[in-house]
């Protein structure tokens, strides 16, 4: 089992900026890959970005050039730093962490979400 803490979140003016962080404790697999989703109210939950256990990042195109992911593998901690917030980046973060178990199948573990409102 894997628990996910999740801060940072909070209220924020277009333009400036948060940093999300999740703490992930219990069974870390050597092979996972650590990301960040987002639900918007009356949409489904998409990805925002995840990186991998050596560091390849994947991003959202929505969010690419403002939003930075990364990882601290002895903490199992990741952040999401966030540049340039619109108000369309108002949502509820969610971490996700997804243990692979082996090439192609894995478990997944959600946090329990942070709000983050962007005012225009």
């Amino acid at each position: 089992q894997v628990q996910l803490v999740e801060s940072g979140g909070g209220l924020v003016q277009a333009g400036g900026s948060l940093r999300l962080s999740c703490a992930a404790s219990g069974s870390i697999f050597s092979r996972n890959v650590m990301g960040w989703y987002r639900q918007a109210p009356g949409k489904q939950r998409e990805l925002v970005a995840t990186i991998g256990s050596v560091g390849s990042a994947n991003y959202a195109d929505s969010v690419k050039g403002r939003f930075a992911i990364s990882r601290d593998n002895a903490k199992n901690t990741v952040y999401l730093q966030m540049n340039s917030l619109k108000p369309e980046d108002t949502a509820v973060y969610y971490c996700n962490v997804k243990n692979f178990f082996s090439q192609i199948a894995f478990n997944d573990y959600w946090g329990q979400g942070t709000q983050v409102t962007v005012s225009s």
